[in-house]
């Protein structure tokens, strides 16, 4: 039964509260989709004949496929970029290491659909390489064919989730069972094989089931790349062009949360019955080596190629912004500062939106996720746990699902004193971004809330202070740094989302810059301007990203040592 206690009402009340919003905002709009791809269209029933269509057209086996490959596939590439990055970082000792780490996360600052036309530049059948490769060698690779060029778009922009993660685990694991391996006479690839990579494993795990789900339902990359085979342009081209009505377009959208589910399933399912607890504090990481003279080039060299790979996007990006003329050449033709006057004269309406919608987003969530933080971790509410199960659970709806939940949940009721549909006005992107981006806040708000002694509560408490003063005057302050780099995540992840914004901006003056640059990068000439945009969103996520480290490196510097 609920724990109606007084110094539990008031909680209990914000714990309702949330919860009903979620369940108007996240719950109902994604049940809805679930239960129309079930509902015949013609007389409401419930079947299952929407699903025995869409696994009888061969476009959309096809799509399927081609989705389950483009993912796997992107983790594998994703694998062999971060894991030399990781292992000769966590392994031998050399000059650069940390700047190594730091170059290798950039990639996430940019958006994948933006990173695809900047790949396109390079690697693409026109591309600087193949120009080069055809001018010299009398041959041309096909990077950015079809799938290929989805796969290695997302290979490149989402590896950082293995480095991040496999270079924790390597750093924390028991040193003492390498050394014991040592000690047996293990070494080289065999002990890489048998002890580090299975040791490491928990993070391997945790980054490639990001990157899976993450391709899975990325919508901007293949609509950018023109490759429509896929689940999540399938879902986006059958409701914008058959209607919100089309069955196909919700029995897609099942499909897409089944296996983001599921990825997630499987990557909790690949740890089970296995341990891989330290007996000592941290682990002490890998026994680390200096490197001999040619180890050390040798691994330079494979650095400095995966890292010149990785970001060349950024350069291919910032060149495009500037050139005045590139086509058929591996270099532009001429450079101007035209296409930043053009966006500063005629789209700084993208900017402003975005400022306002993902400024707005990051505020619900941090409230958001401040309270249902404290509500969890410091309250024995009945249903506390579920209600962060389900805000956690956005991490798992695709943004075009989402997208459509809400067109159909929200297209038939009109704003009040008006017939304007809700689902056209800009607020409903604002909670879109908002849900998609709240995992993000609400994980950086508990990190910040465990951080606090329950004893500093307790101490205000005993001197009188009530529970609204207390968490008003002491745990809010104290929180100030996760909450801050909560907000700027939200915020600046949020300022380039495209999956959930494509499918709600209803006229071209609400729309926020992630839609702009898929706008400008429709046409050729529009391609600068549309590259310049895309700059700005790299200035905009990257700043968000130093911010946010920032803000968490400062709270921790500043954490009262409370014990």
């Amino acid at each position: 039964m609920p724990d109606l206690s007084s110094a539990q009402w008031g909680p209990g009340l914000v714990a309702l509260l949330i919860g009903l919003f979620l369940l108007i905002v996240l719950v109902l709009p994604v049940a809805k989709v679930v239960y129309v791809a079930f509902q015949d269209p013609s007389t409401g029933a419930l079947t299952l004949n929407n699903f025995i269509d869409f696994f009888n057209a061969s476009l959309f086996r096809e799509s399927f496929v081609n989705s389950l490959y483009v993912s796997a596939m992107s983790v594998v590439f994703a694998t062999l970029i971060a894991m030399p990055l990781a292992y000769f970082t966590s392994r031998f000792n050399f000059a650069g290491s940390a700047l190594i780490q730091t170059l290798g996360i950039i990639p996430l600052i940019m958006p994948p659909f933006v990173g695809a036309v900047a790949m396109q530049l390079f690697f693409g059948g026109n591309g600087s390489i193949n120009l080069l490769l055809d001018q010299y060698f009398g041959f041309t690779v096909p990077f950015m064919e079809g799938l290929n060029g989805v796969i290695l778009v997302q290979s490149v922009h989402f590896f950082p989730f293995i480095l991040i993660n496999l270079s924790a685990s390597l750093k924390n694991i028991d040193r003492s069972m390498e050394e014991a391996a040592l000690n047996l006479g293990s070494s080289g690839m065999r002990l890489f094989r048998r002890i580090v990579f299975p040791l490491g494993m928990p993070g391997y795990v945790a980054g490639a089931s990001l990157v899976f789900l993450k391709v899975f339902d990325d919508l901007g990359t293949p609509l950018l790349l023109n490759v429509n085979n896929m689940l999540a342009p399938q879902a986006y081209l059958r409701i914008s062009s058959v209607g919100i009505s089309d069955p196909i377009g919700y029995v897609i959208s099942v499909i897409l949360v089944v296996f983001s589910i599921f990825s997630l399933w499987l990557s909790f399912l690949a740890m089970k019955g296995k341990d891989y607890a330290t007996t000592q504090k941290g682990g002490g990481g890998l026994l680390k080596r200096d490197l001999g003279r040619w180890e050390r080039i040798g691994c330079y060299a494979v650095i400095l190629i995966i890292l010149a790979f990785v970001l060349a996007p950024h350069m291919a990006l910032f060149m495009l912004s500037i050139a005045s003329v590139w086509s058929y050449s591996p270099v532009p033709d001429g450079y101007t500062l035209d296409h930043y006057a053009t966006v500063f004269e005629g789209a700084t309406g993208f900017i402003k939106n975005t400022l306002l919608y993902a400024g707005l987003a990051g505020l619900i969530d941090v409230i958001l996720g401040t309270a249902i933080a404290y509500v969890v971790w410091r309250t024995k509410i009945w249903g506390a746990k579920a209600l962060d199960f389900v805000a956690m659970g956005a991490v798992a709806i695709p943004g075009v699902v989402l997208g459509i939940g809400y067109l159909r949940m929200f297209y038939s009721v009109d704003m009040p004193f008006s017939d304007v549909p809700l689902a056209t006005f800009w607020g409903v992107i604002v909670i879109a971004l908002a849900v998609r981006r709240l995992p993000y806040a609400l994980r950086a708000c508990v990190a910040a809330l465990q951080q606090i002694s329950v004893s500093l509560e307790e101490a205000a408490e005993s001197l009188g202070a009530s529970k609204r003063r207390t968490i008003r005057r002491i745990v809010v302050p104290l929180m100030t740094g996760g909450i801050l780099a909560g907000f700027i995540t939200s915020f600046a992840t949020a300022a380039v989302e495209l999956s959930a914004t494509i499918m709600l901006v209803s006229s071209e003056s609400d729309a926020p810059l992630a839609y702009g640059i898929y706008i400008f990068m429709q046409s050729a000439a529009g391609r600068g301007p549309g590259a310049a945009l895309g700059i700005i969103a790299v200035l905009i996520v990257g700043l968000g990203t130093y911010l946010s480290h920032w803000f968490i490196e400062r709270s921790k510097r500043s954490q009262p040592n409370v014990s």
